[in-house]
Protein backbone atom coordinates (compact mmCIF):
# COMPACT_ATOMS: atom_id res chain seq x y z
CA UNK A 1 0.00 0.00 0.00
CA UNK A 2 3.37 2.16 0.75
CA UNK A 3 4.84 1.32 -2.58
CA UNK A 4 1.31 2.54 -4.76
CA UNK A 5 0.68 6.11 -2.55
CA UNK A 6 4.50 6.77 -2.67
CA UNK A 7 4.06 6.30 -6.82
CA UNK A 8 1.06 8.18 -7.00
CA UNK A 9 2.90 11.31 -5.17
CA UNK A 10 5.29 10.78 -7.48
CA UNK A 11 3.18 10.74 -10.70
CA UNK A 12 1.06 13.94 -9.12
CA UNK A 13 4.43 15.65 -8.22
CA UNK A 14 5.95 15.49 -11.93
CA UNK A 15 2.59 16.05 -13.31
CA UNK A 16 2.32 19.06 -11.49
CA UNK A 17 6.28 20.08 -12.27
CA UNK A 18 4.72 19.46 -15.92
CA UNK A 19 1.89 21.81 -15.68
CA UNK A 20 3.71 24.50 -14.01
CA UNK A 21 6.47 24.41 -16.63
CA UNK A 22 3.87 24.23 -19.48
CA UNK A 23 1.61 27.56 -17.69
CA UNK A 24 4.06 29.88 -19.28
CA UNK A 25 4.37 31.54 -22.51
CA UNK A 26 7.10 31.14 -25.19
CA UNK A 27 7.35 34.69 -26.38
CA UNK A 28 6.60 37.84 -23.51
CA UNK A 29 4.21 39.21 -26.58
CA UNK A 30 1.76 36.14 -26.43
CA UNK A 31 0.16 37.99 -23.32
CA UNK A 32 -1.12 40.69 -25.13
CA UNK A 33 -4.05 39.11 -27.55
CA UNK A 34 -3.69 40.10 -31.17
CA UNK A 35 -6.64 38.48 -32.34
CA UNK A 36 -8.69 40.35 -29.30
CA UNK A 37 -7.36 43.63 -30.55
CA UNK A 38 -8.54 43.13 -33.95
CA UNK A 39 -12.09 42.09 -31.95
CA UNK A 40 -11.96 45.25 -29.78
CA UNK A 41 -10.56 47.72 -33.01
CA UNK A 42 -13.92 46.15 -35.01
CA UNK A 43 -16.44 47.72 -32.56
CA UNK A 44 -14.75 50.91 -31.67
CA UNK A 45 -16.52 54.27 -33.27
CA UNK A 46 -12.52 55.89 -32.75
CA UNK A 47 -8.95 55.40 -32.09
CA UNK A 48 -9.59 57.21 -28.54
CA UNK A 49 -12.33 54.06 -27.97
CA UNK A 50 -10.02 51.83 -29.05
CA UNK A 51 -7.47 52.82 -26.70
CA UNK A 52 -9.66 52.65 -23.89
CA UNK A 53 -11.25 49.60 -24.94
CA UNK A 54 -7.99 47.24 -25.37
CA UNK A 55 -6.83 48.69 -21.64
CA UNK A 56 -9.80 47.25 -19.52
CA UNK A 57 -9.76 44.00 -17.81
CA UNK A 58 -13.03 42.36 -19.29
CA UNK A 59 -11.93 42.87 -22.62
CA UNK A 60 -9.42 40.02 -22.53
CA UNK A 61 -6.79 41.60 -24.52
CA UNK A 62 -4.04 43.06 -22.69
CA UNK A 63 -1.91 40.82 -20.12
CA UNK A 64 1.38 42.39 -20.58
CA UNK A 65 3.58 43.36 -17.75
CA UNK A 66 7.08 44.69 -19.26
CA UNK A 67 8.34 46.28 -16.95
CA UNK A 68 7.83 43.60 -13.74
CA UNK A 69 6.00 45.58 -11.21
CA UNK A 70 3.43 42.69 -11.10
CA UNK A 71 0.38 44.84 -13.10
CA UNK A 72 -0.78 45.19 -16.22
CA UNK A 73 1.04 48.10 -18.47
CA UNK A 74 -1.07 51.20 -20.15
CA UNK A 75 -1.09 50.81 -24.07
CA UNK A 76 -1.29 53.61 -26.13
CA UNK A 77 -2.28 53.88 -29.59
CA UNK A 78 -0.82 56.18 -32.46
CA UNK A 79 -2.11 56.70 -36.04
CA UNK A 80 0.70 57.11 -38.84
CA UNK A 81 -1.00 57.98 -42.46
CA UNK A 82 0.65 58.13 -45.49
CA UNK A 83 -2.18 58.10 -48.04
CA UNK A 84 -4.73 55.81 -48.00
CA UNK A 85 -2.66 53.62 -45.55
CA UNK A 86 -2.48 54.27 -42.14
CA UNK A 87 -0.80 51.95 -39.48
CA UNK A 88 -2.33 52.33 -36.18
CA UNK A 89 0.53 51.68 -33.89
CA UNK A 90 -0.22 49.85 -30.33
CA UNK A 91 2.64 51.16 -27.93
CA UNK A 92 3.87 51.20 -24.09
CA UNK A 93 5.88 53.22 -22.36
CA UNK A 94 8.99 51.67 -20.17
CA UNK A 95 10.43 54.87 -18.81
CA UNK A 96 9.87 59.04 -19.51
CA UNK A 97 10.99 58.80 -22.88
CA UNK A 98 11.52 54.87 -23.48
CA UNK A 99 8.69 53.25 -25.92
CA UNK A 100 8.35 49.33 -27.00
CA UNK A 101 6.36 48.97 -29.82
CA UNK A 102 3.95 45.78 -29.52
CA UNK A 103 1.99 45.39 -32.47
CA UNK A 104 0.88 47.51 -35.65
CA UNK A 105 -2.85 47.00 -37.27
CA UNK A 106 -1.93 47.51 -41.17
CA UNK A 107 -5.15 49.12 -42.99
CA UNK A 108 -4.84 49.74 -46.86
CA UNK A 109 -7.66 51.15 -48.83
CA UNK A 110 -8.21 48.55 -51.98
CA UNK A 111 -11.17 50.34 -53.65
CA UNK A 112 -14.05 52.73 -53.36
CA UNK A 113 -15.47 50.60 -50.51
CA UNK A 114 -12.66 48.03 -50.15
CA UNK A 115 -10.16 48.00 -47.35
CA UNK A 116 -8.23 44.86 -45.83
CA UNK A 117 -6.33 45.21 -42.18
CA UNK A 118 -3.95 42.54 -40.54
CA UNK A 119 -2.13 43.04 -37.23
CA UNK A 120 1.26 42.31 -36.66
CA UNK A 121 3.21 41.38 -33.50
CA UNK A 122 6.38 43.20 -32.73
CA UNK A 123 9.45 41.04 -33.46
CA UNK A 124 10.70 42.15 -29.68
CA UNK A 125 7.78 40.58 -28.51
CA UNK A 126 6.64 37.76 -30.79
CA UNK A 127 7.71 35.53 -32.80
CA UNK A 128 8.85 36.37 -36.65
CA UNK A 129 5.85 37.14 -38.64
CA UNK A 130 3.34 36.87 -36.05
CA UNK A 131 0.03 37.76 -38.35
CA UNK A 132 -3.79 37.62 -37.58
CA UNK A 133 -6.48 38.91 -39.39
CA UNK A 134 -10.18 38.62 -39.87
CA UNK A 135 -11.28 35.27 -41.22
CA UNK A 136 -13.90 34.33 -43.07
CA UNK A 137 -15.13 31.26 -45.25
CA UNK A 138 -16.66 31.06 -48.85
CA UNK A 139 -19.26 28.35 -49.55
CA UNK A 140 -19.93 26.90 -52.97
CA UNK A 141 -21.70 24.42 -54.60
CA UNK A 142 -19.57 22.14 -56.86
CA UNK A 143 -20.30 19.07 -59.10
CA UNK A 144 -19.13 15.90 -57.08
CA UNK A 145 -16.95 13.39 -58.88
CA UNK A 146 -19.39 10.52 -57.64
CA UNK A 147 -22.35 11.63 -59.83
CA UNK A 148 -24.87 14.61 -60.34
CA UNK A 149 -27.43 13.55 -57.41
CA UNK A 150 -24.46 14.34 -55.05
CA UNK A 151 -23.18 17.87 -55.27
CA UNK A 152 -20.12 18.46 -52.74
CA UNK A 153 -19.42 22.24 -50.89
CA UNK A 154 -16.58 23.31 -50.79
CA UNK A 155 -14.79 26.27 -48.50
CA UNK A 156 -12.16 29.06 -49.36
CA UNK A 157 -10.75 31.28 -47.29
CA UNK A 158 -11.45 34.79 -47.95
CA UNK A 159 -10.04 38.19 -47.48
CA UNK A 160 -12.69 40.19 -45.37
CA UNK A 161 -13.70 43.93 -46.43
CA UNK A 162 -13.46 46.12 -43.26
CA UNK A 163 -14.90 49.06 -44.98
CA UNK A 164 -17.54 49.36 -43.05
CA UNK A 165 -15.99 48.32 -39.44
CA UNK A 166 -16.88 51.81 -37.81
CA UNK A 167 -13.10 52.33 -36.77
CA UNK A 168 -12.38 52.35 -40.54
CA UNK A 169 -14.61 54.08 -41.86
CA UNK A 170 -13.44 56.77 -38.86
CA UNK A 171 -9.93 57.23 -39.51
CA UNK A 172 -11.30 57.18 -43.49
CA UNK A 173 -13.50 60.22 -42.63
CA UNK A 174 -12.96 63.55 -44.56
CA UNK A 175 -12.47 65.58 -41.49
CA UNK A 176 -10.69 62.93 -39.56
CA UNK A 177 -7.43 64.52 -37.75
CA UNK A 178 -4.60 62.16 -36.95
CA UNK A 179 -5.11 60.26 -33.38
CA UNK A 180 -2.28 59.91 -31.52
CA UNK A 181 -2.70 59.48 -27.82
CA UNK A 182 -1.47 62.23 -25.09
CA UNK A 183 -0.91 59.68 -22.34
CA UNK A 184 2.57 58.80 -21.23
CA UNK A 185 4.97 57.25 -18.56
CA UNK A 186 3.28 58.26 -15.19
CA UNK A 187 0.07 60.20 -17.25
CA UNK A 188 -2.38 57.89 -17.89
CA UNK A 189 -6.61 59.03 -18.06
CA UNK A 190 -7.85 58.75 -14.24
CA UNK A 191 -10.63 56.34 -15.62
CA UNK A 192 -7.36 53.58 -15.64
CA UNK A 193 -6.84 51.16 -13.12
CA UNK A 194 -4.19 48.67 -13.73
CA UNK A 195 -4.75 44.89 -12.83
CA UNK A 196 -3.04 41.96 -11.58
CA UNK A 197 -1.51 39.74 -13.83
CA UNK A 198 -3.40 36.61 -15.10
CA UNK A 199 -1.02 33.22 -15.35
CA UNK A 200 -0.82 32.73 -19.08
CA UNK A 201 -2.70 29.32 -19.25
CA UNK A 202 -5.80 31.41 -17.87
CA UNK A 203 -5.32 34.47 -20.04
CA UNK A 204 -5.28 32.23 -23.02
CA UNK A 205 -8.54 30.57 -22.07
CA UNK A 206 -9.99 33.77 -21.44
CA UNK A 207 -8.85 35.14 -24.88
CA UNK A 208 -10.63 32.37 -26.47
CA UNK A 209 -13.56 33.84 -28.20
CA UNK A 210 -11.29 36.00 -30.03
CA UNK A 211 -9.68 33.07 -31.58
CA UNK A 212 -12.99 32.46 -33.65
CA UNK A 213 -13.25 35.06 -36.28
CA UNK A 214 -9.54 36.16 -36.07
CA UNK A 215 -6.71 33.51 -37.40
CA UNK A 216 -2.93 33.45 -37.69
CA UNK A 217 -1.59 33.89 -41.37
CA UNK A 218 2.03 33.47 -42.11
CA UNK A 219 2.15 35.81 -44.95
CA UNK A 220 1.59 39.70 -45.23
CA UNK A 221 -1.65 40.74 -47.17
CA UNK A 222 -0.94 44.73 -46.41
CA UNK A 223 2.30 45.46 -47.45
CA UNK A 224 2.63 48.78 -48.18
CA UNK A 225 1.71 49.70 -44.63
CA UNK A 226 5.28 47.56 -43.56
CA UNK A 227 6.99 49.79 -45.56
CA UNK A 228 5.43 53.02 -43.64
CA UNK A 229 5.76 51.89 -40.28
CA UNK A 230 9.69 50.59 -40.78
CA UNK A 231 11.42 53.74 -40.05
CA UNK A 232 9.04 54.79 -37.23
CA UNK A 233 9.38 51.70 -35.30
CA UNK A 234 9.54 52.63 -31.43
CA UNK A 235 11.80 49.66 -29.84
CA UNK A 236 13.10 49.89 -26.06
CA UNK A 237 16.58 49.47 -24.88
CA UNK A 238 15.38 47.88 -22.62
CA UNK A 239 14.01 44.74 -24.14
CA UNK A 240 16.74 41.79 -25.17
CA UNK A 241 15.69 39.02 -27.03
CA UNK A 242 16.71 35.55 -27.02
CA UNK A 243 16.07 32.62 -29.74
CA UNK A 244 12.66 31.27 -27.82
CA UNK A 245 11.97 34.12 -25.56
CA UNK A 246 12.00 37.92 -24.27
CA UNK A 247 14.54 39.23 -21.33
CA UNK A 248 13.04 42.48 -20.06
CA UNK A 249 15.73 44.80 -18.41
CA UNK A 250 14.19 47.24 -15.97
CA UNK A 251 15.81 50.21 -14.60
CA UNK A 252 16.71 49.95 -10.31
CA UNK A 253 13.99 51.99 -9.03
CA UNK A 254 15.93 53.20 -6.34
CA UNK A 255 18.51 54.70 -8.17
CA UNK A 256 17.05 57.64 -9.59
CA UNK A 257 20.23 58.24 -12.09
CA UNK A 258 19.68 54.96 -13.30
CA UNK A 259 23.29 53.75 -12.81
CA UNK A 260 22.45 49.73 -12.08
CA UNK A 261 19.91 48.13 -14.56
CA UNK A 262 18.90 44.41 -13.67
CA UNK A 263 18.53 41.92 -16.18
CA UNK A 264 15.75 39.49 -15.22
CA UNK A 265 16.40 36.15 -15.93
CA UNK A 266 15.17 32.24 -14.26
CA UNK A 267 18.48 31.27 -13.20
CA UNK A 268 20.64 34.73 -12.27
CA UNK A 269 20.61 38.33 -12.77
CA UNK A 270 23.14 40.42 -13.97
CA UNK A 271 23.75 43.88 -12.57
CA UNK A 272 24.99 46.00 -15.31
CA UNK A 273 27.08 48.90 -13.45
CA UNK A 274 28.04 52.85 -14.45
CA UNK A 275 31.17 54.21 -12.79
CA UNK A 276 32.03 57.81 -12.50
CA UNK A 277 33.58 57.53 -15.93
CA UNK A 278 30.45 56.20 -17.71
CA UNK A 279 32.18 52.19 -18.36
CA UNK A 280 30.33 49.80 -17.96
CA UNK A 281 30.72 46.97 -15.84
CA UNK A 282 29.02 43.01 -15.51
CA UNK A 283 28.34 41.80 -12.08
CA UNK A 284 26.65 38.61 -12.29
CA UNK A 285 24.60 37.54 -9.66
CA UNK A 286 22.66 33.95 -8.86
CA UNK A 287 19.34 34.25 -7.41
CA UNK A 288 19.01 34.69 -3.95
CA UNK A 289 22.92 34.74 -3.57
CA UNK A 290 25.34 38.24 -3.30
CA UNK A 291 28.25 39.50 -5.24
Amino acid sequence: MKKITTTLLVILGITSGFCQENDSNEFTGEDFSLEGALAVFKKSNSLEEFEKLINQEDNNVNNLDLNNDGETDYITVEDIKDNDTHVIVLSTYLGDNDKQDIATIGIEKTGKEEAMLEITGDSELYAENTIVEPFDIAESMDKSKSGPAQPEISSTRIIVNVWFWPSVRFIYAPGYVIWVSPHHWHYYPRWWRPWKIYHHRIFYKRCAPHRVYYHRTPTHRVVVARKVYTPKRHSSALIVKSPRKTTVIHRDRNDRNDRNVRVKSPRKTSVIQKDRSNRVKTVKVRSGGRR
